[in-house]
């Protein structure tokens, strides 16, 4: 094969005569050199003059093993190209067989290839318009519910493509909801496992556009979740579900349209629901804190919804306060996800959610708590925020500082500067959690001038020997930048007895967070020579 000179694959003839000798030895190598970029065009104008050859190669897999794998293979390398995906509507009968075959490779393979062909296309509604005109979408949805996890994930992908372009609307989203594609009642006729594939593909439609996801919203399509939430009988179907909505909640356009239904009053309720498996309090507790860690969401709610969701987190976090489990953990980074926003981080304050926080955090009633508990309050504070909106209002920034020097006061450090000394000086991830609360605290003067009346913390966090690890480095560097940049505009910056802190910090800031020494030189060494 090696010895045939380039120039002679142009004659078709003889391209197809060195494909059927190679094919008819059951040689796998020359589906795999068709891969090669030296006659990749052959393979694709064989393939255009001679179409009956692929789906006559994908029907006799069990002469040839391996054949059928590494054909797909080829086929899939070639449609995912704009020449190659020029090809398809060549092959559009094809590809309907190919999507009701046995296989599953098949069936995957001809998945792709819509979606291919809707990617690269090069005429948007030229290309929609053929697909429904092959009647595929139904047999797309015939593979997202019968077909094995890989098919199903192609369908998915190959169904979002389409829902991209507007021709595709009434088809995925029927006026008439008897129509056996409308996807409500799909669901209604599948398994359970089917069901929870076709809430999978309603998330992703969420992502596509705004349009998409207003008219999924209209079609009330959302109450297939809830039914599924209701439905008690089937736990790992409900966590599935659970899985879906945070999903669902991270898409730009899904935590708005979430918000507006009555899944507040569902996750609530299975949150305040003891005899619930503890998993999916914990999921539900996660989406909460997704929907509302973003502003835009509180500007779609009432008040009174908003209090009743602290409220009932409130409670669950009483009753979790004396246990070191997973679910507080879950509830503490939930906390933490809504204290990302300055409404978030207010809202805390307000209520008694802060201070479990800063209980789990400060006194030691376990590892997994005190962890999941400072990271949340790295959050709150403003670590993650950017410089103008670190600070909260009047009223939460006094419940912040109230509550600092109230639990140093409780413990036998006595003062805010010692208690941070004593976490400081904790295991390496405990001190990383610790570097986040005091880059957010420093914003404030009262804790600018805590933390810089200790030399013992300024000393770890300008000791670029502390931390081994790239995360810890960054967290440690990102600390000791904030606290010099809050000295530096405050008007403390002229005080003599801060000078030396001020000196130390720039020095550590211009070594950057991984370069252990300030300068790293060469040394002659002066041995003896061995002979």
């Amino acid at each position: 094969m090696n010895n045939i000179r380039k120039e002679t694959f142009s004659d078709i003839s003889l391209s197809r005569r060195i494909f059927e000798a190679h094919y008819s030895e059951g040689c796998i190598e020359v589906i795999n050199f068709c891969l090669s970029a030296e006659i990749w065009r052959l393979f694709l104008v064989f393939f255009r003059q001679f179409s009956l050859a692929y789906p006559f190669a994908l029907q006799c897999k069990g002469d040839v093993p391996g054949l059928e794998t590494t054909l797909a293979a080829c086929l899939e390398r070639i449609f995912n190209t704009k020449y190659g995906a020029s090809l398809i509507p060549q092959f559009m009968p094809f590809v309907q067989v190919g999507l009701q075959a046995e296989s599953q490779i098949v069936r995957c393979l001809a998945c792709k290839t819509v979606m291919y062909f809707l990617e690269n296309g090069s005429n948007d509604s030229v290309s929609a318009a053929l697909v429904i005109e092959h009647g595929i979408y139904p047999l797309l949805l015939d593979c997202l519910v019968n077909g094995d996890e890989l098919v199903a994930k192609a369908s998915t992908d190959a169904i979002k493509s389409l829902a991209k372009y507007p021709e595709s609307m009434e088809v995925i989203f029927p006026a008439n909801s008897d129509e056996a594609t409308h996807l409500s009642n799909l669901a209604a006729r599948c398994s359970s496992l089917g069901r929870i594939r076709v809430l999978a593909l309603i998330v992703k439609l969420f992502s596509v556009s705004t349009s998409v996801a207003s008219t999924i919203y209209s079609s009330n399509m959302l109450s297939l979740f809830e039914s599924e939430i209701l439905n008690a009988n089937d736990l790992l179907a409900t966590l599935s579900v659970l899985e879906l909505l945070y999903e669902l909640s991270e898409t730009p356009h899904g935590a708005d349209f979430l918000a507006r239904g009555t899944f507040l009053q569902l996750l609530t309720a299975t949150i305040s629901n003891t005899s619930v498996d503890s998993i999916l309090r914990s999921r539900a507790i996660m989406i909460i804190g997704r929907l509302f860690s973003t502003e835009s969401t509180f500007a779609v709610l009432e008040e009174s919804s908003v209090k009743t969701v602290l409220t009932v987190l409130g409670e669950r976090m009483e009753s979790l306060k004396d246990q070191d489990t997973d679910e507080f953990e879950t509830a503490a980074e939930a906390l933490g996800q809504i204290g990302s926003s300055i409404y978030g981080a207010a809202l805390l304050f307000s209520t008694s959610l802060a201070r479990y926080l800063f209980i789990a955090a400060f006194e030691r009633q376990g590892r997994g708590k005190q962890l999941a508990a400072l990271h949340a309050l790295g959050n709150i504070v403003g670590e993650i925020r950017s410089d103008d909106k670190k600070l909260l209002n009047v009223n939460a920034e006094e419940s912040l500082r109230s509550l600092i020097y109230e639990i140093a006061a409780r413990s036998s450090k006595l003062t805010p500067s010692a208690l941070f000394l004593s976490i400081l000086r904790q295991d390496p991830e405990i001190r990383l959690a610790t570097y986040r609360i005091i880059t957010g605290l420093v914003a404030r003067p009262w804790c600018l001038m805590e933390i810089c009346s200790k030399q013992e913390i300024i000393g770890i966090v300008t000791d670029p020997h502390n931390d081994s690890t790239k995360n810890g480095m960054e967290a440690r560097y990102n600390c000791c930048e904030a606290i010099y940049k809050a000295l530096s505009s405050s008007n403390k910056v002229s005080d003599p007895s801060l000078a030396d802190i001020a000196e130390k910090l720039h020095e550590a800031v211009k070594r950057g967070p991984y370069l252990a020494r300030a300068r790293m030189e060469a040394q002659p060494s002066v041995m003896t020579a061995e002979r």
